[in-house]
This record gives structure tokens, sequence and C-alpha cells, in this order.
């Protein structure tokens, strides 16, 4: 049988992301997003529904996140679920689970940007807009992050 594991996560974050390096030199980005959901109620009144979800970004891809992310500002990841276990010093057994982003975008206005952060090769997700309305594309911007650039973008 088949299987998927798949996320799609559009939201603000709710902390700076934090980067930190691996023994070998690995890249990893760490940041909260926060999402909301509009839920009618009997009174017919909507109420709205917030979910936080941790998510970590490794590599390259992790470093230009850090860059230019900052909490509050929206992003779209792309990623998969990744469910961690451990054991406390004091032999108490912990769980998490967390998205491992693989691609993400800037989204919102030209301040909060429009390029693309991950693999570059497809254009910005409508998935990110609203119908109708299309999201400027800075593949300049994107293209010298992914190489690693330090060239100042327009955002």
């Amino acid at each position: 049988m088949a299987s998927l594991n798949k996320v799609l996560l559009l939201g603000n974050l709710t902390r700076d992301p934090e980067l930190r390096y691996t023994a070998s030199g690995t890249a990893i980005c760490e940041f909260g997003l926060a999402t909301n959901r509009r839920i009618p109620t009997a009174s017919g009144e909507a109420r709205e529904e917030t979910c936080f979800v941790d998510v970590v970004v490794y590599g390259k891809r992790g470093e230009a996140f850090q860059k230019y992310f900052t909490k509050g500002k929206p992003a779209f990841i792309e990623g998969r679920l990744e469910f961690r276990q451990w054991e406390t010093p004091e032999g108490q057994k912990r769980n998490k689970l967390r998205v491992v982003a693989e691609d993400w975008q800037f989204v919102g206005p030209a301040g909060g940007g429009g390029g693309r952060g991950g693999a570059g090769s497809k254009a910005a997700a409508p998935a990110a807009s609203r119908a109708g309305e299309e999201q400027p594309v800075e593949e300049d911007a994107a293209r010298s992050i992914e190489e690693g650039g330090e060239e100042d973008t327009p955002f």
C-alpha cells in the first residue's frame, strides 16, 4: 500500500528563527509557525482557531530562511511530518511531532517577499495567494539566496 507524508502550511512566525550548526557543519534552522482557521459557531458567528507548529529547515535553505524571516512575518512552508522520541536525563520519555521544511516561499506584499526559497525550479505557488491574485516572484533574489550570494535583496 502506498503512503504519503506531505504538509503545506501558510502562517506567521511565532518567534525569530534560531540557527545552529551540527558538528559536521550542517545548518539547522528552527522556528514556530501559527496558522489560523475560521470555524462557524452554532449561532452563525465565526470563531478563530490557531494551530502552533514547530518547523525545522536544514542546510542552505535554513541559513537563507533565518536571514530573511523574523517573528510575525508570513511564510509558506512545504515539507513533511517527523515524529521524534527521546528520554530525558531523569528517565522520562518524551516525544514531539514537527514539520521538516523541504521548501519555503515568501508571501504577502513586496515587504514580505514573493521569491522562492527552496529548489527554485517552480514559480511561486498559487496556493499562497487568493484566487485571481498573483504574487510577485523575485527570482533574482531567490537565485541569489540559493547560490549563497550576499547581495542585498529588494525586500
